[in-house]
């Protein structure tokens, strides 16, 4: 099997299983509204997960010795379950702080395949001000799954409502600039030569 001893193997096993405790935590304070107190369980449960060493989850039956190779001969990353778990993490921090309003925070995707995760990015995105950019990952989302597809619309139609009305309040600001600028230009005698 492995070389490593039992107690590194029931320590990680601990780990492992607080970790999922904390997430469960997480989850459950979640639903109850507890936003801060599913973040906090969260949190923690990171802490436990990014302690473990990948060597030592093997011997305990969690990943392999070897890595699998591609077509090409390439190494390809493994995803363990610890992986998975940690991803699973990530994205519900992000809905976490979506009810926060906490948009640079949300806006973390860890994985890419997560069509979840990337929508809750286009959208922080988008409630941050950057338009293009959260116009091309909801777009991206609603290519790659399109059974996500009125979701996406229902939101890009929200961002291009919230877009419109910033520029039309910044053109507003700038009118009344210019028109200041040429009330000045105009009030202002021309020098007799």
């Amino acid at each position: 099997m492995s070389d490593q001893s039992p107690e590194l193997q029931s320590a990680t096993s601990m780990k492992l299983a607080t970790a999922r405790q904390k997430k469960d935590t997480g989850d459950q304070a979640f639903k109850q509204g507890n936003v801060k107190g599913a973040l906090f369980s969260y949190h923690e449960a990171l802490m436990y997960l990014l302690g473990l060493d990948k060597n030592a989850l093997e011997s305990i039956g969690i990943g392999s010795a070897a890595p699998p190779k591609d077509k090409d001969g390439k190494e390809v990353k493994e995803k363990t379950e610890v992986d998975e778990l940690i991803e699973k993490i990530y994205a519900n921090m992000s809905a976490c702080h979506m009810k926060n309003e906490n948009w640079k925070r949300a806006a973390l995707a860890k994985n890419e395949n997560n069509y979840k995760a990337k929508f809750r990015k286009g959208k922080a995105l988008g409630e941050m001000g950057f338009y293009e950019k959260a116009v091309k990952v909801l777009e991206d989302v609603k290519e790659k799954n399109p059974s996500d597809g009125a979701i996406v619309d229902a939101e890009l139609a929200r961002l291009r409502v919230m877009d419109n009305e910033r520029e039309r309040v910044h053109n507003q600001k700038l009118k009344g600039f210019l028109n200041r600028a040429d009330k000045k230009a105009t009030a202002m005698p021309t020098p007799a030569a």
